[in-house]
């Protein structure tokens, strides 16, 4: 029993003597002060009139995903009631052609749920959460970041598109 306790200091004595105090000796440093150096004058002269015109291109006017847009609101205008509780599950995907699996739970992930997708091609890829909003159902990545945006169009059917605009939905 005592070999057991010689040991155990022994131990904890070669541990302590790893540990040693290490300090900069401050009388190896001069206390001189930094001298001053020269600043060049200021220079001062007046900036051009603006011409009114921006400097930034204009927005385009015809967008790939102006068609998009309209087919969103009219969506949102026509959307049924949604619950957290009713999209919790899983459900086949529809995405441009392609489908795959999503899976919906109630584990909280920021400020959804956190949600994932198998077999998905696209921004679909990095899905992390969900939520609910009115009769909206946001997708978002992993940094929290919009990638989907879906309304309630039938029973157990939801449509809406992608951040990029690609038709999206989810069936059961």
């Amino acid at each position: 029993m005592q070999l057991r306790y010689a040991a155990t200091a022994a131990a904890i004595s070669l541990s302590l003597a790893g540990c040693q105090r290490t300090a900069y000796n401050n009388d190896d440093y001069s206390a001189a002060p930094l001298q001053a150096q020269p600043v060049p004058s200021v220079q001062s002269s007046q900036l051009p009139p603006t011409t009114g015109a921006s400097q930034f291109p204009a927005a385009p006017t015809n967008t790939p995903n102006a068609g998009n847009q309209q087919q969103q609101q009219a969506m949102a205008a026509s959307a049924q009631d949604v619950t957290k509780e009713s999209m919790v599950g899983s459900w086949k995907v529809s995405n441009g052609g392609a489908s795959c699996d999503m899976f919906l739970t109630l584990t909280n992930l920021g400020s959804g749920s956190r949600g994932g997708t198998r077999g998905c091609a696209g921004e679909l890829t990095t899905m992390g959460s969900w939520e609910v909003s009115g009769k909206q159902v946001i997708l978002k990545n992993r940094d929290g970041s919009q990638i989907g945006t879906l309304y309630k169009t039938a029973d157990s059917r939801f449509n809406g598109s992608t951040a990029s605009g690609q038709p999206l939905s989810l069936s059961r």
